[in-house]
This record gives C-alpha cells, structure tokens and sequence, in this order.
C-alpha cells in the first residue's frame, strides 16, 4: 500500500481503509506526521501539532476496532482551525495575545472525537481572521502547495494548506466574509460554508454578528459530507438553528440531483470591482458543463439592496474586530495593521453595527429573491487568481481592507444572509494556480449543493491531481 497516496485519499477513503482493515489508525497518523514533519516547515500549515497525542488516539482507536467497535471517523486524522476551543489550551486565534486556558472543547472538537476522529493538530490563521491570506508578523506567512510563492488564502488558510498538501485527512474551518471557500479556492479542495445555524459554535454561540459558520475543508465532497454529518446540529443555547436537512449530507453527496435551473452571475458585490478573465472563463466553463449535464442555466444576478457594500458589511467588520481585541488578554502584542483596523472599528458612531445588522435582513431577503427563480446560483468564487505571499504587506490599511473587499466580492452577501455557499475547484490557470466557481444555496439547502457538486467532480475530477510533494 502506497502510504503517500493515502496521505491524499481523504477523510472518507481513509475511513473504508481502516473499517476493512487494510491499514491501521496508528499507521495512518504516523504517515501523516511523517508528511509534517517534511513539508510544514516550508508549509506552516499548523500552529501546532499533537503528535504524540494523536499517535495515542489513534492507538486507542485500533484497539477499539480491535474489540468490535465501530465510528463513522473512527481512527481518521483531522485538523482544526485554532480559533475552535481545545481542552487546555487558550484558543488563540491566529495571535499571541491570549493566555486564558480553556476548560472544554469546543461542541465542534467535542464532536468530532466523539466520532472517533483523531486530532492531529491545530492550524494556523492571520490575526483574528481578518485577512483573505495566512500571514502575520508573529507567525511568518502560510504558504500554497501548489505554489508556495503564492498565499493558501485565508482565514483558515492553514487548514486547506494541511488537506492540500496531504498533512490531514479532512480539516475544519471558519468562514465569517469568505474564510471556507478563499482558502479552498486557492488550494483546489472543496469548502462549503454551511448554513447559519447547521454547527453548532458553542461554547462562543454568535460570531461576527452571526456571520460565522464553522465547516470542512476537503479533498472530495463526499469527504465534506462524512464530516459534517458528524458535526452538525444546534444546541438549545445557540442563538439560532437551521432547518433539518432532508437528509443526510452523505446520502446527498450520493445522489445525482435532479434537472435544476441555475442562475449565473458574474456580478460582485461593490462598485467597479474587475473580474479576472481567466477566473470569468472558469465560471463560464463550468456554466457549459452544467448545460452538458442536462441543467438550465440563465444569467440572473442577485439584486444588492446595498450596491457598495459599505453599509451592508464594513461596519458589521470592523465592529466585530474592534471587539476582538477588546476581548484579547494582551492586545498589545497585536500587528499594527490589525490594531488599526480595530481601530477604525472603534471609531463607528454608537448604534452603525445594529443598524446595519438590521438592514442585512431586508439586504438578504432581497438577495435572495434569485432563489424565486433558480435553485442555485453560480458565480466566481474569487475575482482574481491567489494572491502572492505578502503582495499586500506594504499597503496601507484602509486600501487592503479595500483591496480585500474586491477580492472576495462574491462571497461576504452569503455569511450576511446566512445561506449555504460551496467553492467548487474548477481547474488550474495557466500558470498552474488553482481555480473555482462558487455555488450558493437556498436557504437551509446544503442537499441540492453537495448533490450538485459530486456530480461535477464526477464530470470533472479534480483530486486526482495534486501538488508536487512527494
């Protein structure tokens, strides 16, 4: 058995091995820190990385196996994102600034280990999630395994650089403008922000105004699927909950969806905003393979209440990086461009965020009136291929909060409404960079999304390809 191309199965290949008895849970773990510890010190995928405990876990998983026992991640590596809560340790969200330890997992971890999943380590994001790449003063800059001049996209950038890289099975992120489908984007994986509501954030419950959602990173949808089946659900304290799916999101990835009408969009949220055609191309490409496969798809663009976006998003951004920081044990060991940008949060006149949190429910209702005509809505994921490794290290802060804002144009609408919206890898530039589509749900619809997106991996395989790392 070829360990490398098992480090590069997936989460749910990697289960079939392990149920059949082909391999071990504790030969797997040793694969992939066997992987770590070649390839993450030019990565810096993870923050940190729980070798011998996750060399443990997996042991114990064996001997689980070994007495009958049976889970659905039952001995399979995973990665989470370090602003997810892990027993005994402070939760430190891409900073040095927090000290408090914490007591519990978060409901995510507590979940996972509960469904035999082993951690092995925790990745690494920019300060606070602030940024579409992984870089930071403190931490150096997280890098793509398909080009590691070029950034994996942020903010759970060091979670698709593990999965891209083969370093993890599967790994979970955040996505508050972006933070899932950026970094899937730039790595080539699948990343679906699911639903408000579908996972549960506890012990935090509302992030960022209610724009978070927590979910896989990973190389197949069935992968996503396996995962976030384990993961989601409310909790009776969770401020909201989504609707049931109809199913499970395994028996979704499984079933070919049915004719759908499909709106495309090559519109971003915000004035002049330029779309690269190389990424225009993407979209229109995989328009015509979804006419090939038997949909109707109409160009429909989402109505934007809020044309500029800075009333809609901005203070609901800046806001909740103001209290961010304010929450920090040592702010004062922040960057400088994340103390500004808290900062500028600082300066929003009393009562701008809860007005624009209230003008996001009239700006979503009426995004969503797309819906009233489609079951999907197809659009880039970014409006430019990755961005190199500290392209925008020298700007000042207000043009790359600007500059960030273009970039991820087609995304921060979808954590504002709430809805599920997946990047879908769509080929490679001609420059060997990864390239994606965005496909965004009805309310609640994950279902239609992940059937719709296995059938395009079906058409278009894109995990058969790798990066050059041996």
């Amino acid at each position: 058995m070829d360990l490398v191309e098992v480090c590069f199965a997936g989460a749910a290949a990697q289960a079939e091995l392990l149920r059949s008895g082909e391999l071990s849970a504790r030969e797997l773990t040793d694969a992939l820190l066997a992987r770590i510890e070649r390839h993450d010190r030019e990565l810096n995928a993870y923050r940190l990385v729980f070798a011998d405990q996750a060399r443990q876990a997996a042991s114990e998983a064996d001997e689980r196996r070994a007495h009958g026992e049976d889970a659905p991640l039952l001995g399979v590596p995973i990665a989470v994102k370090e602003d997810l809560a892990l027993a005994g340790l402070p939760t430190t969200t891409g900073t040095d600034s927090v000290r408090t330890v914490e007591a519990a997992d978060s409901e995510v971890v507590r979940r996972l280990r509960a469904a035999g999943a082993v951690i092995i380590g925790r990745t690494r994001m920019p300060e606070l999630g602030l940024w579409p790449f992984t870089e930071s003063a403190s931490a150096g800059a997280t890098r793509n395994p398909w080009s590691t001049g070029h950034t994996p996209g942020g903010s759970s950038g060091g979670s698709a650089a593990a999965v891209a890289a083969g370093l993890a099975g599967a790994a979970i992120g955040t996505d508050g403008a972006g933070s899932i489908r950026i970094p899937a984007a730039c790595t080539g994986l699948f990343g679906l922000k699911p639903q408000r509501g579908r996972v549960s954030l506890h012990p935090l419950g509302e992030e960022w105004t209610g724009m978070v959602a927590a979910g896989p990173i990973t190389r197949h949808v069935r992968d996503w699927a396996l995962v976030a089946d384990q993961i989601r659900g409310s909790l009776p304290s969770d401020p909201v909950a989504a609707i049931p799916p109809r199913t499970s999101f395994v028996t979704a990835a499984d079933t070919p969806p049915p004719r759908l009408r499909i709106a495309l969009s090559l519109k971003p949220w915000g004035v002049g905003v330029p779309v690269d055609p190389v990424v225009r191309q993407a979209v229109v490409d995989t328009a015509r393979l979804l006419t090939e496969l038997g949909h109707e798809v109409v160009p429909r663009d989402p109505e934007y209440l809020d044309p500029t976006s800075l009333f809609g998003l901005a203070p609901r951004y800046l806001g909740s990086a103001a209290e961010g920081v304010a929450a920090l044990d040592r702010p004062e060991s922040l960057e400088r461009r994340t103390r500004q940008v808290a900062a500028l949060g600082r300066l929003l006149p009393r009562g701008l965020v809860a007005r624009s949190r209230r003008f996001g429910e009239r700006l979503s209702a009426t995004a969503n009136r797309v819906f009233d005509h489609a079951e999907v809505l197809l659009t880039p994921t970014l409006t430019r291929l990755p961005l190199r490794v500290g392209e925008w290290q020298d700007k000042p802060t207000p043009l790359a909060l600007v500059l960030a804002n273009q970039y991820t144009g087609f995304l921060p609408l979808w954590n504002i409404a709430g809805n599920p919206a997946a990047s879908v890898p769509a080929g490679f530039s001609p420059e060997g960079l990864p390239l994606a589509v965005q496909l965004v749900g009805r309310p609640h619809d994950e279902c239609t999304l992940l059937s719709l997106a296995a059938q395009v991996e079906q058409a278009r395989p894109w995990a058969d390809q790798r990066p050059a790392m041996s």
